[in-house]
């Protein structure tokens, strides 16, 4: 059976960890949790160096960009959540906000623009962009109250979701100089999306007229049905790196299951074989998230060529039924916490 390959953050063995974004030199940004709930952002490739945090308890990483700058979100002396970068050889900077407490730290490109969401004055959050020294600028949304970005990609393209005037949430693209487009659906209300490359397409997940949600891909004006291919379950796309190649998870039930989609074909890894939290994918083919090792997550990463497991009933199918319902239990508390676990049709704000 093909075994994933932990990420090896050195942590105490009570800590969980997860792997959150990977860069083209395989460095990966990552937040580690101990027993207690306190999440810590980290750095890691040779070693781990924590990033600590804005003068609060808590941080975790959001983006890492080819630099190794990271950018999250940390809690500050008063706990309120402020969105984050650290650049290389520099300590933890805080990006302020749009006018209210908070802000969240999502994503950074290799000329270190961040991208997140923020509070406002009036007590919304909207997506914001920041160069990471001046006040971060408001994106707007598309007629309605909020909006969050999720990526951006080397060409300052912006991806999240934000409200229409009846609070529908779409996915959207923000081009430099021009307003918020939205990218429609697969036939129902909503969408939201996760990532764009360099060539930008872009990846998410969005309504059907079913009222299921299905991965997509988003390129020319054409939304392509990923869940289609699938054919059961929700599905949500969570990256795409610069070959188009793109990674999700799968949602039946309780159960999670990872998917590739690359060079035409789609491959479903299944629940118990596969990482069980799936969150980005390098230009090096290098799949990472968590998986669940039947006590806590673990940081792993997986090749996107990995073949998937052929299940022979019987002891694999007990096998896989237990880790899921000791998973879904865990679920409940790391869901609102990562973005690999979160349905991306809705905001998983930080509490």
């Amino acid at each position: 059976m093909p075994a994933l390959t932990p990420v090896t953050l050195p942590t105490s063995k009570t800590d969980a960890s997860f792997a959150v974004a990977i860069n083209r030199g395989g460095q990966v940004a990552g937040t580690i949790e101990n027993e207690n709930g306190v999440r810590r952002a980290v750095l890691y490739r040779d070693d781990m160096v924590e990033l600590g945090t804005l003068g609060g308890s808590d941080s975790y990483a959001g983006g890492i960009n080819n630099a190794g700058d990271v950018v999250g979100t940390a809690q500050n002396a008063d706990g309120h959540w402020r969105a984050f970068v650290v650049r290389t050889g520099s300590a933890m900077s805080d990006l302020g906000t749009l006018g209210g407490r908070s802000s969240h730290g999502a994503a950074i490109n290799d000329a270190g623009q961040v991208v997140g969401f923020a509070d406002t004055s009036d007590g919304s959050f909207h997506a914001f962009r920041s160069d990471g020294v001046h006040a971060p600028a408001d994106l707007g949304t598309l007629g309605g109250t909020v909006s969050y970005a999720t990526d951006i990609n080397n060409h300052g393209i912006i991806v999240g979701a934000a409200a229409l005037p009846d609070g529908t949430r779409r996915a959207f693209l923000s081009r430099p100089g021009a307003a918020l487009q939205d990218l429609g659906t697969l036939g129902g209300r909503s969408s939201a999306a996760s990532a764009v490359n360099d060539s930008g397409v872009i990846v998410g997940t969005a309504e059907t007229a079913r009222r299921t949600w299905h991965a997509f891909v988003w390129k020319d004006g054409k939304m392509t049905d990923l869940g289609a291919l699938i054919g059961y379950g929700n599905s949500f796309a969570t990256d795409i790196n610069h070959a188009g190649h793109v990674v999700g998870s799968i949602r039946i039930g309780d159960e999670r299951r990872a998917f590739v989609y690359r060079d035409g074909k789609m491959t479903v890894h299944p629940g118990g074989f596969g990482l069980y939290v799936v969150n980005a994918i390098n230009d090096d083919e290098l799949v990472i998230g968590a998986q669940y090792t039947g006590k806590q997550f673990s940081a792993a990463v997986m090749k996107s060529s990995q073949p998937a497991v052929v299940t022979h009933g019987g002891q694999d199918l007990l096998s896989i039924i237990a880790a899921v319902l000791v998973a879904a239990a865990t679920l409940v508390v790391c869901r609102r916490r990562y973005r690999g676990m979160a349905d991306l049709g809705t905001v998983m704000r930080p509490a």
